[in-house]
């Protein structure tokens, strides 16, 4: 295993995190009204909630968040793949479901890359096991390969390794950025390049959640408010959720 450069580590994050902050601004400043309005309607009025910049908040930041765990995810994945491809001659795999493959010590990885613990629903798991089987009989029919190890890597979280019932290795936080680097020091080491200009990035994205978020409350006053300023429920369920055609779908004479 190559040793690992960490200023060459700094320098990649230091770039990879202004692009994601480019990509996070760019998502906030594109979102709209409808894509808001999407949200689950009855929530919000069994929280009670009255006022159309609670409203348009609350859903602004339900949305924010699935997108940023996604956002943040891809970012830590590319990051293990660039320290791999330092280490230990790691690439990026082009099999489905699998992000990194790499050789040591005659025994061939295959890494599927997940950003945290809890990660995928049942369906989604079982469809990992099955990725895993259909990569590693790919690599199984090159001579070469004699042992093939799957490993589901993950990126931060407590859990000890384990072999899973379905044949793989799950490897978590300290240990997985130590299968991929040699360093047990790693995953602290690499906090401190995050905060590089995280409070001018962050102060960006404040100035873009302020004007974004004024702007969808104004049109959704505008849109889903009577004209004494209270929402209007019934129809923000309307948009919501109205589409009835079963007359159409079933024909009228189906009772």
């Amino acid at each position: 295993m190559n040793s690992l450069n960490l200023d060459e580590v700094y320098t990649y994050v230091n770039q990879s995190i202004e692009s994601f902050h480019r990509r996070w601004i760019e998502i906030i400043s594109h979102l709209t009204l409808r894509q808001l309005t999407n949200k689950n309607p009855y929530l919000f009025r069994a929280k009670n909630i009255t006022t159309a910049s609670e409203l348009i908040q609350s859903t602004l930041d339900a949305f924010l968040s699935s997108s940023e765990e996604k956002l943040f995810g891809d970012f830590l994945e590319d990051l293990a793949i660039f320290i791999a491809s330092k280490t230990i001659n790691g690439k990026k795999s082009t099999a489905p479901g699998m992000d990194l493959e790499f050789e040591r010590e005659g025994i061939y990885y295959l890494i599927s890359i997940k950003s945290g613990p809890n990660w995928g629903n049942s369906s989604q798991h079982r469809r990992l096991t099955t990725d895993f089987a259909n990569a590693e009989r790919r690599l199984r029919q090159s001579a070469h390969i004699k042992a093939v190890q799957k490993v589901l890597g993950i990126c931060y979280g407590k859990t000890k390794t384990a072999t899973t019932n379905d044949g793989y290795i799950k490897v978590v936080g300290q240990n997985f950025w130590t299968l991929i680097s040699g360093n047990e020091n790693l995953y602290i080491e690499i906090i401190e390049p995050l905060g590089y200009k995280a409070k001018e990035h962050n102060d960006r994205y404040h100035d873009e959640y302020g004007k974004v978020s004024n702007t969808l409350t104004y049109h959704f006053i505008q849109t889903y408010c009577t004209p004494d300023g209270a929402i209007d429920w019934p129809k923000l369920i309307q948009a919501n959720s109205g589409n009835n055609d079963l007359d159409i779908f079933f024909g009228k004479d189906r009772a």
